[in-house]
């Protein structure tokens, strides 16, 4: 139908699948979950090309997560060019308001119909290319953001899914279940849940604690008959790493050109990889794959 082609449509023609992660409260680590769903998924495979939206305009922080900050966006000729966390490889695509902000500090004091029209740039106006995998950090709750995203996506209504992420405690279980009414509303598919901040890894020995409550969020995800995808525990380790704000060298890089250090693995991947976290969410991305599966032939 022609209605159903418009710039965004035409624009994310290439990407197969579309994974909007949603949580009904803040601060239950959402985009730190973004952040280890994008890594994962660009480890699923050589090729696995996977790019990261960051809407979250008010507090973007995918930029800090991955190590960009700083970095700048670009216009070419068919539009703007996301920042790659990788280098040369430009297998992983990240695009934020951060990158858009002369000062990383500076607040973003927009009204809904400002937060609209960025939204429809990101969509519309970034030179995405083709990717297996598109996904979207959103901010809690379920408003002017959410309802922008699929208003401007339902031509490829098709293609969209959704994880839901919570705590164990009562008050985050209450917040996800208003997120998961939100996506029956709008007839959104879930893969599934996560609960994250199970528990505590210890740094030292590396057992894990329930020092917080733990399993509501896999009794919500039975009694609503969701997929559980899994639980994360507080990991020191991936705290540190996600919160460095520059990007990280590798010692051993020391003395290198540019170019050498272009076509390897970015540093931020290598040390995500050692932590007990990157071993439970690889996990998680196999059932996140399953699901997506399911979610295709349904």
């Amino acid at each position: 139908m022609a209605s159903l082609d418009t710039p965004v449509s035409r624009r994310l023609q290439s990407v197969k699948n579309i994974i909007i992660v949603l949580s009904g409260k803040g601060g239950v680590g959402k985009s730190s979950v973004s952040t280890q769903l994008a890594l994962n998924l660009y480890q699923s495979s050589p090729s696995a090309r996977v790019g990261i939206l960051d809407v979250d305009l008010t507090g973007p922080s995918i930029p800090r997560m991955l190590g960009l900050d700083g970095h700048g966006v670009h216009q070419s000729s068919d539009g703007w060019v996301p920042v790659y966390a990788d280098g040369a490889q430009a297998r992983l695509a990240c695009m934020s308001v951060g990158f858009l902000l002369k000062n990383k500090g500076d607040a973003v004091v927009w009204r809904g119909p400002k937060k609209n029209g960025m939204i429809r740039q990101f969509l519309s106006d970034v030179r995405w290319g083709e990717l297996d995998y598109l996904v979207i950090d959103t901010p809690p709750g379920t408003s002017d953001e959410h309802l922008s995203l699929l208003e401007h996506m339902a031509p490829v209504h098709s293609r969209l899914s959704s994880v839901i992420v919570t705590t164990p405690q009562a008050v985050a279980l209450i917040d996800a279940m208003k997120c998961l009414s939100f996506t029956r509303a709008v007839n959104l598919p879930v893969l599934g849940l996560i609960e994250n901040m199970s528990g505590y890894v210890c740094p030292c020995c590396g057992e894990i604690s329930n020092v917080f409550s733990t399993g509501g969020g896999e009794a919500m995800a039975q009694r609503e008959g969701l997929n559980f995808l899994g639980s994360l525990p507080v990991d020191t380790d991936l705290v540190s790493l996600l919160d460095a704000s520059d990007a990280m060298e590798d010692p051993e890089d020391e003395g290198k050109s540019a170019a050498e250090k272009a076509t390897e693995s970015f540093e931020l991947l290598r040390r995500y990889s050692a932590t007990s976290s990157a071993r439970l969410f690889e996990k998680i991305v196999g059932r996140v794959t399953t699901s997506l599966a399911e979610v295709a032939v349904g």
